[in-house]
């Protein structure tokens, strides 16, 4: 018995790397599997899309005595994204388990960014997680509203590009944050109807981190033949454990599964808090000054006025 026996899957951008990783191991947990794949470059051009990256990745899971089926349509299309969900319905009857893994790259800095750089790296990224979770969704609300509360999981990328930051990915690391800030809400607005949300953040060596890294090996998950740390199939674990109900408890998560490091990413939260008060001790406006004295002293822990120094050095 796999942990994941009855389930359908989708994984979006499973052609290569990190969905193709995902998409094999949830198969050999058990899961009917959907593999999304446009086919297109890793910058997103306007190349002809390649059907065989898809098509190759159904045979493997075929091959080692899984179920999969092929989809071709762009996640950055609103009514392509629609027909990612139908192609699982229409396979395997339901769908439990969608994983957003498509992405593209577009990497400069910011004052050599192009609109068009940052709109379609964050159309793929951010509206294609948005179109596919949107479709996904509205199928589980009406299950539930039908009496067949499901059991589902939306599992999306993330990256630290996003969470800690990276010079030359401010459209991808933007995208990636606004990832987080989403399935984090769609926890909140689908816990009802039997669905979470969490995300995990992969690495390794893909066609993506190829693009900066020229001389690296980039090689098929499946192909590796014993642990390496760069091995992007090694978050494909943290998919599987998300998707199966082992994780009926846990959503509004963020995972890092990078190699063999596990880690959980804390969410954005408050640090300590001042208050301005009067003389008399009563609520009063700030003053801008109090506010760089207050930070100093007792965030910072120093009343060296920092950058104004070296300026003046």
């Amino acid at each position: 018995m796999g942990m994941l026996d009855g389930k359908v899957a989708i994984v979006t951008g499973a052609g290569n790397g990190v969905g193709r990783g995902e998409a094999v191991m949830l198969a050999d947990h058990g899961a009917k599997v959907v593999v999304n794949d446009l086919g297109g470059s890793v910058t997103g051009g306007d190349g002809p899309a390649d059907q065989r990256a898809a098509d190759a990745v159904v045979d493997v899971i075929k091959a080692r005595g899984g179920e999969a089926v092929a989809n071709y349509d762009s996640v950055a299309d609103f009514d392509g994204a629609a027909s990612i969900v139908a192609t699982a319905i229409d396979a395997f009857g339901r769908l439990y388990v969608l994983v957003n893994t498509a992405g593209v790259l577009r990497d400069k800095m910011m004052f050599s960014m192009s609109p068009e750089d940052f709109d379609t790296v964050v159309r793929v990224h951010m509206y294609g997680t948005f179109n596919t979770m949107r479709h996904a969704s509205e199928y589980w609300r009406n299950e539930s509203k039908e009496g067949r509360q499901p059991r589902a999981s939306i599992i999306n990328t993330v990256s630290s590009a996003g969470l800690q930051g990276q010079a030359s990915q401010i459209n991808y690391g933007a995208a990636k944050a606004g990832v987080a800030a989403m399935t984090i809400i769609a926890s909140l607005e689908l816990a009802r109807y039997g669905v979470r949300a969490n995300c995990v953040g992969p690495g390794g060596f893909t066609r993506m981190v190829a693009q900066a890294m020229k001389d690296i090996e980039v090689k098929h998950p499946e192909e590796y033949t014993e642990f390496n740390n760069m091995n992007p199939g090694n978050s494909a674990p943290a998919v599987v454990y998300l998707a199966s109900d082992d994780s009926l408890h846990v959503t509004g998560q963020v995972l890092r599964l990078v190699g063999n490091n596990l880690a959980v990413y804390q969410p954005w939260e408050m640090g300590e808090q001042f208050f301005a008060k009067d003389k008399e001790g009563n609520p009063t406006q700030w003053n801008p000054a109090d506010i760089g004295r207050t930070l100093n002293r007792y965030h910072f822990r120093s009343q060296n006025p920092g950058i104004d120094a070296q300026r003046r050095a």
